[in-house]
């Protein structure tokens, strides 16, 4: 049985508005779910996977072929965020120790050490 459901990708970036109607203008969508101060902007894409975009004080382009430093995370959609949360520990994720908004969605990373997050919906 699956824990999650896959919600979006997630690319860091200096201005998430400007970046979504980069985005939305090349796949269409519409922008949504943008907080006021416009740090996490969520593009909902017609007949595809949306994307999030999250700002980053620190952003750095990444480099190619190299890819550092870290640019996207995976987001997971849940019910329940305990339950979520038992369940990906169970399948060897780790908790991270940094949880912005824990009521709201949670920080893991893979056993790789990818980040990722599980938001409740």
């Amino acid at each position: 049985m699956a824990v999650a459901s896959f919600a979006l990708v997630a690319l860091d970036c200096p201005d998430p508005r400007s970046l979504a109607g980069f985005y939305a203008g090349n796949v269409g969508g519409e922008i949504k779910e943008a907080t006021a101060s416009y740090d996490w902007v969520r593009l909902l894409v017609p007949n595809g996977s949306d994307i999030g975009f999250q700002r980053d004080p620190n952003y750095q382009p990444p480099h190619w072929p190299d890819g550092t430093p870290q640019q996207a995370h995976l987001d997971f959609d849940v019910d329940d965020l305990q339950e979520g949360e038992r369940a990906v520990l169970e399948l060897g994720a780790t908790k991270h120790a940094t949880q912005p908004s824990p009521d709201e969605w949670r920080v893991f990373t893979d056993p790789a050490g990818h980040p990722f997050c599980l938001v409740k919906v």
